[in-house]
């Protein structure tokens, strides 16, 4: 069994993604964190992330690259969006994401093209959204939590900005698949967005 779960940024589909792998038992990929160690490695490169070769060659970075706790900065976040707009980038990383979601136990995958292009195939398919002002205030909680100094405005203009690229982008934009079942969490808190996630996935499936 496949489940999909596309989402924009701060939707919170990586927090229902790790949830419904944990209650079906099967093995999660946030394949985010590809496009992240991607914008990160050019960074080390001190390359342009906009450039598509220098965002291509970056595409060969080490394994442990994942483990990098930079990976989940706003800065990389930047990086991961425009890295993500060249078709050459995600030819390379689709491979390694599809060879993940059709191995034989099954797989949760969360993205922004899982639905629409790594696994059209995907038994169900969730894309989780939340409005730019939620997502923004999630992502400033989140990040003064950790100390960072931001601010609010600031984080809003760059999850549209991100919105932008990624809906508008040539290659695999960010949309809903058309039997994607559409779940909207601005008003849900953690907890009731993945019992509303568990709940619509087990239906499916019935």
């Amino acid at each position: 069994m496949i489940i999909a779960v596309d989402g924009p940024t701060a939707s919170g589909k990586g927090t229902i993604a790790q949830a419904l792998a944990e209650h079906f038992g099967l093995p999660h990929l946030d394949t985010g964190l590809l496009y992240r160690a991607v914008g990160r490695q050019v960074a080390i490169n001190d390359g342009d992330a906009d450039d598509p070769a220098q965002a291509l060659a970056a595409c060969d970075f080490p394994d442990e690259l994942l483990d990098d706790p930079a990976l989940r900065s706003e800065e990389t976040g930047g990086l991961a969006s425009r890295v993500s707009v060249h078709p050459a980038v995600r030819q390379a990383l689709f491979e390694r994401q599809r060879a993940f979601a059709t191995q034989p136990e099954g797989a949760v995958l969360d993205g922004r093209d899982i639905g629409t292009v790594i696994a059209p195939e995907a038994e169900v398919k969730l894309y989780v959204t939340a409005s730019v002002q939620e997502r923004a205030r999630r992502r400033w909680l989140e990040m003064t939590g950790r100390e960072v100094e931001i601010s609010l405005d600031a984080i809003e203009q760059d999850i549209a900005k991100r919105d932008a690229r990624d809906i508008g982008r040539a290659d695999a934009p960010l949309r809903a698949a058309p039997d994607a079942l559409v779940f909207d969490t601005s008003h849900f808190d953690r907890d009731q967005a993945i019992a509303e996630a568990i709940a619509a996935v087990e239906a499916a499936l019935a």
